[in-house]
């Protein structure tokens, strides 16, 4: 059996490409390694086609695209058969909805607010402006709704295998509401001239049986579908009769009946722009195909985790990966749930891993919820990176930024910018939806009423806009004193940016933001606003500060690109040592088993790419000597018209860094490589909302720019700039590649659960997604691993470039932590001491479980010693010694290790240990 605690799981992308069988086949492989879990993307039923499987239609079966039910008992078969776990990645938060592959979305849709999965889904029924009944908003047209209407592309259809009417328009399916049916069906025969037809007479004796308000309703509705599809000969009469619905040119009524029909149903077709302003249904951030679910219903939960709650009862899953855990309403009742769920499936007899997915920000503490064990691992990846980056050379840099951008390299300033932006043109529908509550609340007793909705607007947008975290976690019975100071704090800032007379508007915005105003001796406002509000915006503030942080201002804010990560700060001035140990200290008390990732399937760049371009803080002054040379080179490739310059001063600086980044190690760059760093150029510009965007695209922008990006990779036109770019570029992939090593190797030995994205054994320099979800050549990487049994460390760095020095280490770290498995898993941390005139050069620390430990040594600023990236670094020179008092190793003599014997050739070294006295860990106990 497995560890019930992973040792180290790999992340597999399934698709239709790579599914459940093509996944098993590299089960051995991962065992070789040294994995212990398999960790899976979403295996439910998603929409046809997915690339990613975070649009699940149906949380009850498998995917059938991955090989379904059957194709998941052969992948469950060759993990037991090779005794690996597996944790899969699950999507509480939304369905895929729209097209016609989510039954839930489609009853909805066909008897709206009455359908038994209304209440699965967050949706503001009476919020449909100019319309007699309610309804919602379906932001699926490409063009204005009295264009498609009138040209066709909205078509009535009938099913004649279920006795149903739906509008199509393209490939998404519209049921038509049954009580529009009798209506329909006399039309029909009426325009197929088929009234004194056995047929017709059976379809108009049918549609008059059913008279009265919402006939036929739910419950009729299947008898009279039935009897329509038994009718001899209606198909004919119905397929000939709706051209009384089809629309022509030259025919107004059809537009007109059809117009009338579409009115009357459970929703309103739009244009897709209208979804930033309209819509008012809970989306997943700005995707108006995913559907927010509301999980806190407890027959939703039991309905998406009915499959879970059986894999796990059959021994088939042991781990979940929680995506998007702050889009939930209450994520601490989520969990307890999932747990008492989990207990009743398996028992109590050992834990379950639970991982969430979830941003923190700088400084930010993570909530214990009930079962889970942690994150899936951002923050320690940024941890990571900042402490390995220069913080001297990210002076420079913020000055190279400044000249650049004539901004300050300050990051709150685009964060809030950002915001704004969102505010007015992504989630203005979600904004809405919470002003207008928070309006009718204040019009709830006389003492608020005066607060005008457009105060109340203004006020609660201030808020948004200076809330510095994702979200807080209010439940029913309110606050935590940590997210009362928050809101506090937030107020307080948003109170020094209002001009107009406060007049307490603040506080009531404070108090019901807080569920204050429903204490005792208050003045008496609506409870159920009061708390749908306080937790609606919780789940509006982490989608707003994703779409403005990671989505905008991390693709404007280039001062160093290693540090805009998610979860990161891209103003860090880097992390201490003596600050890192004291967070991996605090760690291995209370998150010793949550994930640490370098990469994954969200991450801006790959690991490797992120290394390289950190390295840049270690040469800042021949980097911007090099930046400005290059400007310079390839001024003349620039679109410039009148105001207009492709790419922006900015943009270009931040190319230069993604160029560095993913340069091939092979050093030409091909017409792939070309097509690459374009798609990636135009995701950049349009997520930066600068000069283009998703919404409003800059064709000659757009045009500039891929332009600029294949004349300066032009040997015949750029020959100059490629030889400067190749010669820094060389340099700066050895100090990324030991940036790398070092990356890796604490990853490994850090409390904590090393995840490894696919492929990344290998160097990865992929940028964001999709570039970083390619195919991954897992035979070559199996004939690599097989042919490194007994590998020689001298020949692999003078390879270092084919990346099997990477896969070796890779083997050899996982292979120490399954060795030391007690060590790793739930050991101390205990910091060492290096002394010497290079200290500053060397992470060192002890890993120990009673007497048992690993004393791990991790270098870092390589430049000094590599002749700036020129040559493989001289490790023995450097002058560096750590005090290993209480520990003892095979070789190892005194209490003094020097570096160069903890390295030899290798930036990094793991020595097996013993400590003089049996320590035994004082962290939390496993949460089950």
């Amino acid at each position: 059996m497995p560890p019930a605690i992973p040792l180290a799981t790999y992340r597999l992308q399934l698709t239709a490409d790579f599914d459940f069988d093509k996944a098993a086949a590299v089960v051995p492989y991962l065992k070789a390694l040294g994995i212990t879990h398999l960790y899976a993307s979403p295996v439910m039923k998603a929409r046809k086609g997915s690339t990613h499987g975070y649009d699940t239609v149906d949380h009850s079966q498998f995917n059938p695209e991955l090989g379904g039910e059957a194709g998941f008992a052969r992948l469950s078969e060759a993990l037991i058969k090779h005794d690996l776990g597996l944790i899969i990645d699950f999507v509480p938060n939304h369905v895929g909805v729209h097209f016609a592959d989510n039954p839930w979305w489609l009853d909805v849709l066909e008897w709206g607010p009455t359908s038994p999965h209304a209440v699965a889904f967050d949706i503001d029924w009476d919020l449909l402006p100019h319309r007699a009944r309610g309804g919602v908003l379906l932001p699926i047209l490409g063009t204005f709704y009295g264009e498609a209407l009138e040209r066709g592309d909205i078509e009535l259809r009938y099913d004649a295998g279920e006795g149903s009417f739906s509008a199509w328009y393209f490939e998404h399916r519209l049921p038509i509401a049954p009580e529009r049916y009798g209506e329909m069906l006399r039309m029909v025969v009426k325009e197929a001239d088929a009234a004194e037809t056995e047929a017709g007479k059976h379809m108009v004796a049918l549609a008059a049986r059913y008279t009265g308000l919402r006939r036929p309703n739910r419950k009729e509705a299947p008898g009279f579908k039935a009897e329509l599809k038994d009718i001899a000969g209606a198909a004919d009469i119905i397929a000939r009769g709706l051209a009384a619905y089809r629309p022509a040119e030259d025919r107004p009524a059809p537009t007109l009946a059809l117009h009338h029909l579409l009115e009357r149903q459970n929703y309103k077709l739009g244009h897709w722009r209208l979804a930033s302003s309209d819509i008012n249904y809970r989306r997943f951030f700005d995707v108006n195909g995913l559907a927010g679910l509301r999980v806190e219903d407890p027959s939703t939960f039991a309905a998406t985790h009915r499959l879970v709650k059986q894999l796990i009862a059959d021994g088939k899953l042991q781990g979940i990966r929680l995506d998007h855990i702050d889009g939930l309403r209450d994520p601490a009742q989520y969990c307890q749930r999932l747990r008492r769920l989990v207990r009743d499936a398996q028992g109590n007899t050992k834990p379950f891993y639970t991982v969430i997915e979830k941003i923190l920000c700088e400084h930010e503490q993570l909530p214990h919820f009930a079962g889970v064990q942690g994150t899936t691992g951002y923050e320690w990846m940024n941890v990571i990176t900042q402490v390995l980056v220069d913080a001297k050379g990210l002076e420079p840099l913020d000055e190279t930024w400044r000249q650049i951008s004539n901004r300050p390299p300050r990051l709150v300033p685009y964060v809030k910018d950002a915001k704004r932006r969102v505010l007015e043109t992504l989630l203005t529908s979600e904004f809405t939806v919470l002003t207008r509550l928070l309006a009718r609340i204040a019009n709830g007793h006389y003492s608020t009423r005066d607060f005008s909705a457009d105060s109340l607007r203004q006020a609660l947008e201030l808020y948004v806009l200076h809330f510095p975290v994702y979200r807080t976690y209010l439940t029913h019975s309110g606050p935590t004193a940590l997210d009362r100071k928050l809101i506090d704090d937030t107020i307080a800032h948003a109170r020094g940016e209002w001009f107009a007379a406060d007049e307490g508007i603040f506080d009531f915005l404070r108090d019901a933001l807080t569920m204050d105003l429903l204490k005792p001796g208050r003045p008496p406002h609506s409870a159920p606003r009061v708390r749908r509000f306080a937790l609606k915006v919780q789940q509006f503030t982490g989608p707003m500060m994703a779409k403005s942080l990671e989505d905008t201002a991390f693709y404007q804010f280039h001062r160093l690109l290693a540090l805009n990560e998610v979860g990161g700060d891209p103003a860090s001035a880097g992390v201490t040592i003596p600050a890192f140990h004291e967070a991996m200290r605090a760690r291995a008390r209370e998150w010793p088993q949550g994930m640490t990732a370098t990469a994954t399937h969200d991450t801006k760049r790959g690991e490797d790419a992120r290394a390289r371009i950190a390295a840049l803080s270690e040469i800042p002054g021949e980097w911007t000597s090099a930046v400005s040379r290059w400007k310079v080179l390839n001024a003349p490739h620039l679109a410039l018209n009148g105001n207009l310059r492709a790419p922006s001063a900015t943009f270009e600086y931040m190319l230069y860094q993604t160029l560095l980044g993913a340069w091939p190690l092979g050093e030409t760059a091909d017409a792939g490589f070309v097509e690459r760093i374009q798609a990636y150029a135009l995701k950049a510009a349009r997520e930066g909302k600068e000069e283009t965007s998703w919404l409003n695209p800059h064709e000659a922008y757009e045009n500039g720019v891929k332009s600029f990006i294949a004349k300066i990779l032009d040997p015949v036109l750029s020959g100059e700039f490629l030889e400067a770019l190749q010669t820094l570029a060389r340099r700066v992939a050895l100090l990324g590649a030991l940036n790398s090593l070092s990356q890796l190797t604490l990853k490994a030995t850090l409390p904590g659960v090393p995840d490894f994205y696919q492929g990344t054994e290998f160097w990865n320099l992929s940028l964001v997604d999709p570039d970083n979800r390619c195919p991954v050549d897992f035979t070559a990487r199996q004939a690599a691993l097989t042919s490194l049994e007994a590998p020689d460390w001298r020949v692999l760095i003078k390879s270092w470039p084919d990346g099997q020095i990477k896969l070796a280490w890779t083997r050899h770290l996982l292979k120490l932590r399954n060795e030391l498995a007690d060590v790793f898993a739930q050991g101390d941390y205990q910091p060492l001491e290096v002394r010497g005139a290079h200290a500053d050069h060397v992470i060192a620390y002890a890993r120990r479980y009673g007497r048992a430990a690993a004393i791990v040594v991790v270098g870092r600023q390589f430049a000094a010693f590599t002749q700036a990236g020129r040559e493989w670094p001289a490790l023995e020179a450097l002058d560096a010694t750590i005090d290993i008092t209480g520990y003892t190793a095979p070789g190892l003599a005194g209490s003094e290790l020097p570096v160069g014997q903890a390295f030899r050739d290798f930036p990094a070294g793991v020595i097996k240990a013993r400590a003089a006295s049996a320590i035994r860990s004082a962290r939390r106990r496993v949460r089950a």
